[in-house]
């Protein structure tokens, strides 16, 4: 008998849902994090009494009822609605797509008035698209693609949307009522007291060892645990032995202000390309807070080079072909469980990490929550 039932790799929020149920079952679990913190790119530090995002905005948005009712047996959700705002050279578009913005945008006052300017706009496309730049324009015409789309992908990318994959962008949200509400989902709200408090819930009871690398001493904590859940990347976990995935990361700048209130909105995306980052999050509307200051975070997109976080996997023919090379190897391992966005190379909205980590204890522990 070894010491733990599980060895978890990672803190983040897939792990932390497989403990949580395990735990329930009586096992025994130890949790290895790289960082200095659990929580994932969930963790919230405390500044002028706002839960600021630390690895930028997380808002919590699920269709899934049984997901929604997990995360509220874990803490109260507020009832925060995501409606952010799109900045282009000082003008001001609600987000997504709707009619306030094109009524903004063009003077407008009906859906009809709106589709018909859509559609006389993307007339310029006349064959299939070809690549992003195409592919936005026939979905949305070119002012919107010129003022909100372009610049912001480009900033994303890294790259010139001419030289993007149409396949990048199947589909843009377009309303044409006047609703700002940006998700679809019939649940949404951020947890009162920031996401910490569902962390500390998730992992009570397991015994955790922060900034430590499990690749660095594989095969003592392999020795500690019956099975290993890993949740880092999977290309690191083979040595790089195909070579390595390819990520976009980002930069993060916070600043506390001495101002109640700079901006008005949680969330306002910088549309235009001269503006070297992509959005400034204002934490404290997260929470409706009424602190004499307030807290900023400007986020950069950036290259990722091996020691950056990886943020975004770039799902193109060739990491994907590259990705499921890696993933023959993993199926093929007895004691290691792969999951989670870099043990998966997905990118994943947090109620479907919930999803798949039920999915996964549902097989492993022959139940679900």
């Amino acid at each position: 008998m070894k010491k733990y039932d599980y060895v978890l790799v990672g803190g983040g929020l897939y792990s932390g849902v497989f403990a949580y149920l395990a735990r329930k079952q009586g096992k025994k679990c130890l949790v290895l994090e790289k960082r200095e913190h659990l929580g994932g790119n969930l963790y919230c530090e405390e500044t002028e009494g706002i839960h600021v995002h630390r690895y930028g905005a997380h808002i919590f948005h699920t269709s899934n009822r049984k997901v929604w009712q997990f995360v509220n047996e874990l803490a109260e959700f507020n009832r925060y609605t995501n409606s952010p705002v799109a900045n282009y050279l000082g003008e001001m578009y609600n987000l997504p797509f709707n009619m306030n913005t094109f009524s903004k945008m063009w003077g407008v006052s009906t859906p009809e008035q709106a589709k018909a300017k859509i559609h006389e706009q993307r007339q310029v496309i006349t064959s299939e698209p070809r690549n992003l730049e195409e592919q936005a324009i026939s979905l949305v015409g070119t002012d919107i693609y010129e003022k909100l789309v372009k610049g912001y992908t480009e900033k994303q990318w890294g790259r010139d949307c001419k030289e993007l994959p149409a396949f990048i962008i199947k589909r843009l949200p377009v309303r044409f009522t006047y609703d700002n509400n940006y998700f679809n989902d019939l649940y949404q709200g951020i947890p009162m007291g920031g996401y910490n408090v569902i962390t500390d819930k998730l992992f009570e009871g397991c015994d955790v060892e922060l900034s430590v690398d499990y690749l660095d001493n594989r095969e003592h904590y392999d020795s500690l645990g019956e099975k290993i859940i890993y949740t880092g990347m999977i290309d690191a976990f083979y040595g790089y032995q195909f070579g390595k995935l390819e990520y976009r990361s980002l930069k993060f700048e916070t600043e506390t202000l001495n101002t109640d209130n700079y901006q008005g909105v949680a969330v306002v995306n910088y549309t235009d390309r001269e503006t070297p980052f992509t959005r400034i999050i204002e934490h404290k509307h997260f929470e409706f807070g009424t602190q004499d200051k307030t807290v900023i975070t400007r986020e950069y997109p950036v290259d990722w080079s091996e020691g950056m976080e990886p943020y975004y996997p770039v799902n193109d023919e060739t990491n994907q072909n590259l990705y499921q090379a890696y993933e023959k190897l993993a199926q093929k391992e007895d004691r290691v469980i792969f999951g989670g966005r870099l043990a998966e190379y997905k990118y994943y909205d947090m109620d479907k990490v919930i999803e798949s980590a039920f999915k996964m204890a549902e097989s492993e522990l022959g139940l679900l929550p």
